[in-house]
C-alpha cells in the first residue's frame, strides 16, 4: 500500500521540479532579453546624443539641404517619442535611414568632408553604428532563444500558464532602409 503512494509522490515531485526548471529558464531568458535590449539601448542613446553635434557641424556647410537636415531632426524626434520596444525599433530604423541620406548628401560638400569636426563625428557615429549592429545581433539571438522556449513543447505549457509572451525582433521594417543611400556628385 505504501509503495504505490511513494511512486505517485515521486512522480508529483518530478513533475513539480520539471515545471520549476522550465519556469526558471523562462525567467532567465526574459531577463536576458531585457539585458540585451538594454545594451542596444545604450548604443542607440549614444548615437542619439551624437546627432545634435553632427547637425550643428553640417548646418553651416549644407544650408540649402534643408530637407535632409529636417528628415534627421524629425527621425530623431520620433525616436525620442517612441514608447514600446517595437515602436522604438521602427523609429530607430527611420533614424538610421535619415543618417544614411545625410552622409550620402555630405559627399557633395568637399569642405564639409575635410572638416576635422565632421570627420571625428562621422567616425564616432560609424563606430557607434557597428556597436549597435553587434548589440542588435545579440538581442535578436536572445529573443530567438526566448521565443523558441515559449513556443516549443514542453516549455509552451509552462509559458502559457505563467503568461510568458514572444518578444519582438529588431528588424528592418521599411524597404527603403534595406537600400544603400544613393550618392550623386554634381
Amino acid at each position: 500500500m505504501m509503495f504505490p503512494l511513494l511512486i505517485v509522490l515521486g512522480l508529483i515531485v518530478l513533475l513539480v521540479a520539471w515545471g520549476v526548471g522550465i519556469y526558471n529558464s523562462l525567467v532567465g531568458l526574459r531577463n536576458r532579453v531585457k539585458e540585451a535590449w538594454a545594451q542596444v539601448d545604450v548604443q542607440l542613446k549614444r548615437r542619439f546624443d551624437l546627432i545634435p553635434n553632427l547637425m550643428e557641424t553640417v548646418k553651416g556647410y549644407m544650408s540649402h539641404e534643408r530637407e535632409t537636415l529636417e528628415a534627421v531632426t524629425q527621425a530623431r524626434a520620433a525616436v525620442g517619442g517612441a514608447g514600446s520596444i517595437p515602436e522604438r525599433i521602427q523609429a530607430e530604423g527611420g533614424l538610421t535611414a535619415a543618417l544614411g541620406r545625410l552622409f550620402a548628401v555630405s559627399e557633395s560638400y568637399p569642405d564639409l568632408k575635410a572638416s576635422q569636426n565632421f570627420m571625428a563625428l562621422q567616425e564616432e557615429l560609424t563606430s557607434t553604428e557597428n556597436k549597435i549592429g553587434f548589440a542588435r545581433q545579440f538581442y535578436n539571438e536572445t529573443v530567438m532563444n526566448m521565443n523558441n522556449k515559449v513556443q516549443m513543447f514542453p516549455g509552451n505549457i509552462v509559458a502559457g500558464m505563467f503568461n510568458f509572451k514572444n518578444e519582438a525582433f529588431f528588424e528592418v521594417t521599411e524597404e527603403a532602409q534595406r537600400e544603400a543611400p544613393k550618392v550623386k556628385f554634381d
